[in-house]
């Protein structure tokens, strides 16, 4: 075969149709050979489980094939499979199985005749002596199965290969969500007694009491932390504001503190940004000048008060050997996202993810409502938080509410759907300090210019948490150099 052909010589176009179908169907036949080779399967494995599960009056064998969720498409052959779905509907129903009940059961289904009829049924229940190997025919029969479908899956890609797909990297982040998804169908996790994880709790509880190190990855910002003890791995975690507010100018600066947080110097933390709205540059120059705390208007005209172009050199070799990756592609998709960071885990270590911003991420269906796909993507961004264990930082908008009214930003507030506030773990919405509010100095650190200078009070409102308190922190926003500093005022629990 040329190796610019990606056709496949012996399996013409309708068998490949053929196999993509039976990923959907209960009942798969099998279609001849591919490049003139079986498909995987075990015909005695097969015989096997059935055997054990009729056999079994205990019924054990057959709860343990639904736990390990073994479906009748499992089954290479389709006697097996019309067996198989007997079998489950008996269960469903409360019935014991022998073979006269099963016999039964396949003639009030029409499909006694195609399931190899009563002697095919006898012949099945005399093939094993014992149960005993059951487990291992299961185990088996799934690994066929999974083989099977990375064949299908194979060839349905090369089909839509050749169909020269317009967008090539949504295309494969695709194929690559459902390869994922194979492996995630085969680690069915088995129910475990209650004390493994009210030992792993007495073990987190603990280490609270001791004041030891958390699993969560601390922002850098005390109250918030003391608040949250760290974003979780598998937190979704949504920071939303009206535009200019500063929603990614705060988002940067916790990647910054994780970043250079002595608390990790012996276990750096790796951050990656997905930038949809700002460039990769942009982010990189506002990154520097908050750090060296240079103003970036200053710069931008050329002239920065004397030795600023040294430390401006200087961090920006800082941020050179800081752990942290940007992605600043436009109109990704969620599928994109999610391949993207499953890649980088793969090859480094990820601790943190950020996503600026939900509202600008695409999606592949054009026929529901905007609502609907805000819900898509933040439904598939706390599932990529999940599958990665790792905290994801995503910044929305606000709608122009809290504006109007001149009030605080409330749950109410996040714009185009309430999936989002559903979903999140964690809601952060920030806000512009109301007048007659009281706001106290700002913990200001020594550096830079005199704290009085450009600065601005904004309220970080805690809306949602779902396993702590809620909240507010007062924050003092220096927009000369784009920075948030704490104020020393304790945060407001409510």
């Amino acid at each position: 075969m040329c190796s610019s052909d990606l056709t496949v010589s012996s399996l013409s176009k309708k068998k490949i149709d053929s196999f993509g179908k039976t990923k959907t169907s209960s009942h798969i036949d099998p279609v001849g050979k591919v490049e003139g080779r079986a498909l995987p399967s075990n015909l005695d494995a097969e015989q096997g489980i059935l055997a054990a599960c009729i056999v079994d009056a205990s019924g054990e064998v057959m709860s343990n094939c639904i736990e390990k969720a073994l479906r009748p498409e499992d089954f290479y052959f389709t006697k097996h499979q019309l067996v198989y779905d007997a079998l489950l509907d008996l269960h469903n129903e409360t019935i014991e199985p022998d073979e006269i009940v099963l016999v039964e059961k396949l003639k009030a289904n029409g499909s006694l005749e195609q399931a190899g009829g009563q002697e095919g049924i006898t012949s099945l229940t005399s093939r094993i002596d014992t149960t005993a190997h059951a487990s291992f025919w299961l185990d088996i029969v799934k690994q066929k199965s999974l083989l099977r479908k990375c064949i299908y899956m194979a060839f349905e890609m090369i089909d839509g290969a050749n169909q020269q797909p317009s967008n090539v990297e949504d295309f494969l982040a695709t194929f690559e969500q459902k390869v994922c998804s194979l492996g995630e169908d085969q680690n069915v996790r088995a129910s475990i007694p209650f004390r493994e994880p009210i030992q792993h709790a007495m073990e987190q509880i603990q280490k609270m009491l001791s004041r030891e190190e958390t699993d969560g990855v601390l922002t850098g910002y005390s109250d918030l932390d003391g608040l949250t003890n760290g974003f979780k791995p598998g937190e979704m975690i949504v920071l939303a504001a009206r535009p200019s507010v500063g929603k990614t100018s705060f988002a940067m600066n916790i990647v910054e503190n994780i970043a250079f947080s002595s608390k990790y110097k012996e276990s750096p933390r790796h951050a990656l940004v997905f930038s949809l709205e700002m460039s990769a540059t942009s982010l990189a120059m506002r990154l520097i000048c908050g750090r060296a705390r240079v103003n970036m208007n200053d710069l931008r005209k050329g002239f920065v008060p004397r030795g600023q172009a040294e430390k401006l050199h200087q961090t920006s070799k800082e941020f050179q050997q800081a752990p942290l990756w940007v992605d600043d592609t436009s109109g990704l998709s969620i599928n994109q996202i999610r391949a993207k960071a499953r890649r980088l885990k793969m090859r480094n270590k990820l601790d943190f993810i950020v996503v600026d911003y939900l509202q600008l991420i695409s999606t592949e269906s054009r026929v529901l409502s905007r609502e609907n796909q805000i819900s898509e993507i933040s439904r598939g961004l706390k599932a990529m938080a999940k599958e990665l264990e790792v905290p994801v930082l995503v910044l929305s908008q606000l709608n122009r509410d809290s504006e109007k009214e001149r009030r605080d930003p409330r749950l109410s507030d996040l714009r185009e759907s309430g999936a989002i506030e559903q979903d999140a773990d964690v809601v952060m919405l920030l806000g512009k300090h109301r007048k007659g509010e009281d706001v106290r100095e700002m913990d200001y650190d020594g550096e830079g210019d005199s704290p009085e200078e450009d600065f601005e009070p904004i309220v970080l409102i805690l809306a949602k948490q779902r396993n702590g308190p809620t909240g507010k922190i007062n924050l003092a926003f220096r927009r000369k150099y784009t920075r948030f500093e704490s104020m020393q005022q304790d945060h407001r629990l409510n």
